[in-house]
């Protein structure tokens, strides 16, 4: 029995959507692949979880924060599925052998850090390390969910950067992501923004000092790689030696909502205003010259 027996979840609307610029003004996009809020009512009755656990996972908002991009000049790729259903920032085949009713073969990593954690490519738990699912799946469920959304969701995402690449002859990866408060509130070391090339190797580093001048001079504080590196789609699509630069954003949730209730808070605006500078500033400079370490980062207009 193959994948195509099982009906997409998402047969009756689109699973993603890529929403471009009239005209693209720089080469510059941005990816929300875990801020989807869409849940399939088969996936609904397969979790134990209530509907505020289920959500846990979400990047809550991200795409809301991010919508500006394309009215700006700059697509911008979401998903309308969450994450808890799939994950588009693992490898397509990171699964756990404990999920599914029949024994997975050798072709599936199965022994990722990431899957022991309960948070492969399907994943088990969702924050707190709450199971998501009353009984075992099947491997047409995977295969529908892998097949059917996840390979499109990076085609669409590597037509983009191809696109870009056509016309600029560069393209820069903007990954978009929340994170829950790291430390006690009131911590000073705390981050608000943490800024992930992968220690340096997928995005030029004027560019990545550029994104942190917008968010320190806004009275934020920035770390870089700890303890969010970048995913997959950062370490995957990141090659600045073949022009094409990724640079994940992580942004505390509390920042711009309250994690418990999963409502925007009164720093919404604020948090979406500063964005819209963020978008503002990397699609009004010259980021073939950044990239290529070939200009300097013009630090007034930043802030």
């Amino acid at each position: 029995m193959g994948g195509e027996d099982v009906r997409s979840d998402y047969w009756d609307q689109p699973a993603f959507e890529t929403i471009r610029p009239r005209r693209v003004l720089a080469p510059v996009l941005f990816n929300s692949p875990h801020s989807g809020r869409v849940y399939p009512a088969r996936f609904l009755e397969m979790t134990r979880l209530d509907h505020l656990s289920i959500r846990q996972s979400e990047d809550a908002f991200v795409d809301d924060l991010f919508a500006r991009a394309p009215h700006l000049g700059a697509p911008l790729l979401r998903a309308h599925f969450p994450r808890a259903y799939l994950d588009v920032n693992r490898e397509p085949w990171e699964l756990d052998p404990t999920m599914f009713a029949e024994p997975l073969s050798d072709r599936f990593n199965t022994t990722s850090p990431r899957v022991a954690a309960g948070l492969g490519t399907l994943a088990r738990v969702v924050a707190e390390n709450k199971p998501i699912y009353r009984e075992r799946l099947t491997l047409d469920d995977a295969r529908m969910r892998i097949e059917g959304i996840y390979h499109p969701y990076h085609a669409a995402l590597q037509k983009l950067l191809g696109e870009s690449l056509a016309s600029f002859g560069l393209a820069v990866l903007i990954d978009c992501h929340s994170m829950p408060r790291i430390g006690r509130h009131g911590e000073r070391a705390t981050p608000d923004i943490v800024l992930g090339d992968r220690y340096g190797t997928t995005c030029a580093g004027p560019l990545v000092d550029l994104v942190e001048t917008v968010f320190t001079a806004a009275g934020l504080r920035v770390a870089r790689n700890r303890p969010y590196a970048g995913g997959f789609c950062t370490r995957t699509y990141g090659r600045p030696q073949h022009g094409v630069h990724a640079l994940q954003i992580e942004i505390s949730r509390h920042l711009y909502m309250n994690e418990a209730t999963l409502e925007k808070n009164a720093g919404f605006d604020a948090i979406k205003a500063l964005i819209e500078r963020l978008i503002l500033t990397l699609i009004g400079i010259d980021l073939v010259a950044l990239a290529g370490h070939g200009a300097v980062i013009d630090r007034e207009a930043a802030e």
